[in-house]
């Protein structure tokens, strides 16, 4: 139960109000010390309960008096829109009945309404990093009074290249007494240069393992032959697999606008979600799948974090991502909260050596599927073991002392090369045996 931490009794009712009641066990293991007040480096994977594992404690925090707001008090970043627009409807629901007030900075939005958002300063404020270092630079934005500095999904903010926007931002918060570090996957060098730089002393959780994640989730492949294949695949799975909700992902725009108008042609209710879009459509595209208004979505890597769907059980990779975590990523939009999904990965031969590296570094084995109606030519590389690694004929091996008994076939003598005589016909052969030589015309006498 929830009245197990020592959290403001108007924290209590919220949580008791939105139907929250045991922990899960990210919140069981992050809010004892986050209300302590000590550096947090959290691992956990998507769909855990995070935001409400470093909500929860942030607000208690900052839980008082009503009094004029003059300082910004904390700040939470996000690497997406979408992200931040969930994270900021969970704190107003868990703040509905304290005085605390929140405000939102991202891309896409009218410059000059955010700034006159921060001059009635916020105590809590969600953003993305490029936006926000906009105000900071134009100064209409403040963060010397920052108390808390929370880093959310901060593996994707490192592979979106906001490395140096979050460190600059991090500085910024020079005056901070505590920060938080989320992240849905243990990340590379870059996250644990990020690590070392913003926290203090932090405690360090890792709620899973990267083999334990979306541990609901079924994971199977299919083998294509070619794109045309993979999009008759993908009409064939939404018409006969049984599910409420569907995300597609593609690596590219292009990829996602033509699948798009595809199944549109094919009367599915389907919307496009990708970098182009404004904020106008992807709200749009986001609001209808929430809501039911359609069943499908074609995204690209955009969607793949802070898209929190209820109902979303089946996840289709038309493309392979390009790195394990993006898989991770890609395949937590499904199986949240110890739901059921299932995750179906399209193969064609060059597909293959990635969804290999991929199942190396889940140390997992995705589960192989053949539809019998579009059985593809392409089943993979040819000679596989059980392993699913390719095998050649075996050399046979020699023994040196073998080599020796009578009988033995004795290996042939190098030839030394011969010189020829002037008049041999045709082209000679070089010493080394590697090209003709030209015969000279002998000089005239």
């Amino acid at each position: 139960m929830f009245a197990q931490f020592a959290l403001h009794e108007r924290l209590l009712k919220a949580v008791a109000e939105l139907n929250f009641t045991e922990p899960t066990p990210v919140q069981q293991a992050a809010i004892p010390p986050a209300l302590e007040g000590r550096d947090l480096r959290v691992t956990a994977q998507t769909g855990s309960g995070k935001t409400a594992a470093f909500v929860l404690p942030l607000l208690n925090r900052l839980m008082g008096d009503a009094l004029p707001r003059v300082t910004i008090r904390a700040l939470i970043l996000l690497p997406t829109r979408e992200l931040a627009q969930q994270t900021l409807k969970e704190v107003e629901r868990f703040s509905q009945f304290t005085f605390i007030k929140s405000g939102m900075i991202t891309g896409g939005e009218d410059f000059k309404v955010q700034a006159a958002m921060l001059r009635k300063v916020p105590d809590i404020l969600i953003g993305t990093p490029g936006r926000l270092l906009e105000h900071l630079n134009a100064g209409t934005l403040k963060l010397n009074d920052v108390e808390v500095l929370i880093l959310d999904e901060a593996d994707r903010m490192l592979d979106m290249g906001f490395s140096e926007d979050v460190q600059r931002l991090g500085k910024e918060c020079a005056n901070r007494q505590q920060t938080m570090l989320f992240s849905a996957t243990s990340g590379g060098n870059g996250l644990r240069e990020m690590v070392a730089s913003v926290l203090r002393e932090p405690v360090h959780l890792k709620l899973n393992s990267v083999s334990e994640l979306n541990e609901g989730t079924r994971q199977q492949i299919i083998t294509a032959d070619h794109n045309y294949h993979k999009e008759r695949l993908v009409e064939w799975l939404l018409a006969n697999e049984t599910y409420q909700k569907a995300i597609i992902f593609t690596n590219t725009r292009v990829q996602a606008d033509r699948l798009w108008g595809k199944l549109v042609a094919a009367e599915h209710k389907v919307y496009v979600l990708h970098g182009e879009k404004d904020q106008k459509d992807r709200k749009l595209a986001i609001d209808r799948i929430k809501q039911g208004g359609a069943k499908v979505l074609v995204a690209t890597d955009v969607a793949a974090r802070g898209l929190d769907v209820d109902g979303m059980d089946l996840v289709i990779n038309f493309d392979m991502p390009r790195s394990g975590d993006d898989y991770v990523h890609r395949i937590g939009r499904t199986g949240r909260a110890g739901g059921e999904g299932l995750a179906i990965s399209l193969i064609t031969h060059s597909d293959w050596s990635l969804m290999s590296s991929i199942e190396r570094y889940l140390k997992q084995r995705f589960e192989r599927r053949n539809i019998k109606d579009l059985k593809g030519i392409y089943q993979g590389p040819k000679n596989l073991k059980a392993s699913g690694k390719p095998v050649g004929p075996k050399k046979k091996k020699v023994d040196k002392k073998d080599a020796k008994k009578p009988g033995a076939k004795a290996a042939a003598p190098k030839r030394k090369p011969t010189a020829r005589p002037n008049n041999a016909p045709s082209a000679v052969v070089s010493q080394d045996g590697l090209a003709p030589l030209k015969r000279k015309k002998p000089a005239a006498e």
